[in-house]
């Protein structure tokens, strides 16, 4: 094989980042969203997010970070059995959600919307029952986050953690506010975890996969 060097990683990412269609019903979804200020997943990272549910054949996820159901639609689009329970602070997000849900015509026995904080919920939520947990929220209880999802996870269940990479701060050493802080903290706890297997992608804002090892 030609040793050929790469040209530009940015060009690059950003193809990726490109590739990917989003159904007319997350677009929707989106763009409201957009309009009312909430941040959402990338397209990309939906598509990963739908792909390990097909792939795993998910049927009980759990998402922190409800949004405005960007993330939720997509992990739902994975398999037309997956039951997604989706954990958010923010009840009027919830309320917005529901349109979408709605305009997706998603069964209400495939969809429980919980109001609080996610580590308090997570805290509720029984041993080894779910297949897929997705972190996207309450930034500051990482790794409480961490703990109580590879509880709930089965063994061979998937824990998919987005903003990994914080901004592109997190590679930086001299960047050193709060948030960065947080995510660094939690790869490094990641590392002290002899029983996972991890995967760290630039996916979006940078994408962690873990599973248990068995």
């Amino acid at each position: 094989m030609l040793n050929i060097a790469m040209v530009d990683k940015i060009s690059s990412w950003k193809f990726a980042e490109d590739f990917h269609q989003e159904p007319e019903v997350i677009a929707k979804a989106r763009t409201r969203a957009d309009e009312l200020g909430i941040e959402s997943i990338t397209p990309a990272l939906g598509s990963h997010l739908a792909l390990l549910v097909n792939a795993t054949s998910a049927r009980a996820i759990v998402e922190v970070g409800t949004g405005a159901g960007v993330s939720g639609l997509w992990l739902l689009s994975g398999n037309d059995q997956a039951v997604l329970v989706s954990i958010d602070a923010e009840s009027e997000y919830q309320n917005i959600a529901k349109l979408a849900f709605n305009q997706a015509d998603i069964p209400a026995n495939r969809l429980r919307l919980i109001n609080g904080k996610a580590v308090d919920v997570l805290k509720n939520l029984a041993d080894g029952s779910y297949d897929l947990v997705f972190l996207d929220g309450d930034r500051e209880s990482l790794i409480q986050q961490l703990t109580e999802s590879l509880r709930v996870l089965r063994l061979g269940g998937v824990l998919v953690i987005a903003h990994a990479l914080w901004r592109d701060r997190v590679p930086d050493d001299f960047m050193q506010d709060e948030a960065t802080e947080d995510y660094r903290a939690l790869l490094e706890k990641i590392k002290t975890m002899p029983d996972l297997i991890t995967v760290l992608s630039p996916t979006a804002d940078g994408l962690l996969l873990i599973t248990k090892a068995s």
